[in-house]
């Protein structure tokens, strides 16, 4: 192959003539649960794993992968993550406080937990000024990334990607006040909920802005998270959406956008299908995670055909209920669909679409990133793979275990 990783992902990302399908692992949301990965070594004698106590996200308990581990996978992308800065650690429990005030407990060492809502009693947009937020200009959150990103720049060809600062204008405000009373709030209190995504979006700007100091002459992309759908629906209504939360993450993302010539990539979990044009007008160039097990989501092709001029995709593996229980044999069929859906001539990431948990098989773990490199080299023809076993993904959708 005579491109770069990253001559490939800009390919990839312009439908200009990429030479493989890009393939990701390894950022916050996207990586590899502490458990698994335990299981995974004996599957891999020859790879140097030693990273098994660095936790890369805390909350998911997600490891930060091996370099050795991401070459023998054949990872594209080498993601920079922003430093675990101004966290406190619980004496009551097990568990911590994070930087936006928020508590966490943990769930017997599998994960931690949101564990309360600081802002949840405020009466007025007093108490979220008095709120114990973070610093944005601690120096502290981004030393040694741009050191790293240089070096990456300059001496490899991989895809460089800016991880998410952990936050977002809807879900930290949803986390700071708690759910239901923040949805309360967009409703009855707009004066209070527009303050808080306000708050939260003002430091973000700044941390941003710090961030993209540091390493935005060396990345591609940059990540960021919100969550707008759940399995079977939207958290809010479109109406709501636009109205109350979509001039927040606009202003943020156009912000970002500014500082680098980066594309942004946006993780929202869930049945976004009638948000994808709003997320297209507010500056999302990638969606991630193309959650095939919601509603709506699950015809790729479709989405392709409808939003693939305008939105690259990212993940589509589905780790919920197609990873943990399928065959080898479906597994290669679900890895040509996906393909062939999203990325007939560029402008698709393959990944899973969210983090490898321990309910996975390591010898699936292992078997897709092997697959995936068997496959993806342009032009796509996986016609043969497709016809062979086309009742799966009927099965699957239809809820049979498979």
């Amino acid at each position: 192959m005579a491109m770069t990783p990253r001559e490939n992902f800009l390919a990839a990302m312009a439908r200009t003539g990429p030479e493989w399908v890009p393939l990701d692992m390894g950022k916050h949301i996207g990586s590899i649960h502490k458990s698994h990965y335990r299981n995974l070594k004996p599957f891999l004698p020859d790879v140097a794993m030693e990273n098994g106590e660095l936790i890369l996200d805390r909350m998911a308990q997600t490891i930060v992968p091996d370099e050795a581990l991401l070459e023998r996978f054949g990872v594209d992308f080498r993601w920079l993550v922003p430093n675990w800065v101004q966290v406190r650690e619980r004496i009551d429990v097990d568990g911590y406080i994070d930087m936006w005030g928020v508590p966490y407990k943990g769930a017997g060492g599998d994960h931690y937990a949101v564990d309360g809502a600081p802002l949840k009693e405020a009466a007025g947009i007093t108490d979220i000024e008095n709120h114990h937020w973070p610093d944005p200009n601690d120096a502290a959150q981004f030393a040694g990334l741009g050191e790293r990103a240089k070096h990456l720049y300059e001496n490899t060809g991989y895809v460089i990607g800016a991880d998410a600062i952990k936050a977002g204008p809807l879900m930290s405000s949803l986390q700071i006040r708690g759910y239901e009373q923040f949805f309360i709030d967009m409703m009855i209190d707009p004066d209070f909920s527009d303050a808080l995504m306000g708050k939260i979006t003002d430091l973000l700007k700044q941390m941003w802005t710090r961030y993209m100091a540091e390493v935005g002459d060396y990345v591609q992309l940059v990540y960021v998270t919100d969550d707008l759908g759940t399995q079977t629906s939207l958290l809010l209504s479109p109406k709501l959406f636009r109205k109350r939360v979509k001039p927040f993450m606009k202003d943020l993302h156009d912000h970002i956008k500014s500082l680098a010539d980066v594309k942004l990539m946006m993780h929202t979990d869930g049945a976004v299908l009638p948000l994808i044009e709003d997320l297209l007008e507010i500056g999302v160039d990638i969606l991630n995670p193309v959650q095939t097990s919601t509603a709506g989501m699950g015809d790729t092709a479709a989405l392709r055909e409808k939003f693939g001029d305008q939105l690259a995709f990212h993940g589509a593996m589905d780790v919920q209920q197609m990873m943990p229980n399928a065959r080898l044999e479906e597994l290669e069929w679900e890895i040509a669909r996906r393909m062939t859906d999203l990325g007939k001539d560029g402008g698709y990431i393959i990944a899973p679409c969210h983090n490898i948990g321990h309910d996975i098989p390591p010898e699936t773990t292992i078997a897709f990133f092997d697959m995936v490199h068997k496959y993806r080299g342009y032009p796509i023809e996986l016609d043969d793979i497709l016809a062979s076993d086309a009742s799966y993904f009927q099965r699957l959708n239809s809820g049979v275990t498979v």
